[in-house]
């Protein structure tokens, strides 16, 4: 990995589960919330677009026009990670072994970098929203209170689960690359839209109104995401050491007990795994 930072690797995936496991719940309990927080999503996103196709002025150009905002699109993949986490937890529970473990390398690589932007682009989203575009005005009708709470505040909660719950590993720092070049994409997509349907997604990336100011917005965003990743990354680092070392709560598994000391031992920089099956 050290001569090709792009290289998949091919040592062993995952070997301990830590992507389907909690130190503190159980498979079946961690498959129970990850499924409960991917249904809120997906009722929420599509409670929005019904709400916006029924009572905007423009009915269901409104809806569409969600598809262009980051708000919307991380939430979309608030939904689809846990989606697709809550299946490979649930897999993992009923059988011992994920369906992520069979998937190809690449794919599994693209689950962890989908991870690392689960647990960083809602916090981005929570702060850009609460500190540059509301206003300071609670909403009037509970429809918007809802659904801004929703977007802009939960999805933090929800990524904050992501970081304290399951006992998944600190994301590599290649990752940051990953953050920066979909955040690229989106810009992209921001200009795109505004060259399209006339209207830009965010104010501060319209140049006729905040003049020099669109970079600053711009790199600002971008610095804050790559600190953001820092302290997701530290998050996870001292959820470890505190519930692994200093606690001893090495994980709970599928059909398996812990037998005298850690599960999990880093030897050499490489995770030597001491399992045993009592079934």
């Amino acid at each position: 990995m050290a001569r090709n930072p792009f290289k998949f690797g091919t040592d062993l995936w995952d070997p301990s589960h830590r992507f389907e496991t909690s130190w503190i719940l159980s498979p079946w309990a961690l498959f129970f919330c990850r499924a409960l927080i991917s249904l809120y999503a997906f009722t929420t996103l599509i409670f929005v677009l019904a709400y916006q196709c029924i009572n905007s002025p423009n009915h269901c150009g409104a809806s569409q026009a969600q598809f262009s905002y980051f708000t919307s699109l991380t939430y979309w993949g608030i939904a689809f990670y846990f989606l697709f986490a809550a299946i490979h937890t649930f897999t993992y529970a009923r059988t011992g072994r994920p369906l992520l473990d069979r998937f190809p390398r690449f794919l599994q690589a693209l689950h962890s970098a989908f991870y690392t932007t689960i647990v960083v682009y809602p916090f981005v989203v929570t702060i850009v929203y609460w500190a540059r575009l509301f206003d300071g005005r609670w909403y009037k009708l509970a429809y918007e209170g809802w659904s801004n709470i929703s977007q802009h505040a939960l999805n933090s909660v929800f990524a904050f689960f992501e970081i304290v719950i399951p006992r998944t590993d600190t994301p590599p720092p290649l990752h940051i690359l990953w953050l920066i070049f979909v955040l690229a994409l989106y810009l992209a997509l921001a200009y795109v839209t505004e060259a399209t349907k006339g209207f830009y997604t965010y104010d501060f990336l319209d140049p006729e109104k905040q003049k020099g100011w669109v970079a600053v917005y711009v790199f600002g965003i971008a610095i804050g995401c790559v600190i953001l990743f820092g302290v997701a990354w530290g998050l996870i680092r001292l959820r470890k050491w505190v519930a692994e070392t200093k606690l001893g709560m090495e994980g709970k598994f599928a059909g398996v007990k812990r037998e005298k000391g850690l599960v999990e031992r880093e030897i050499g920089g490489k995770e030597a795994i001491a399992l045993r099956e009592d079934v």
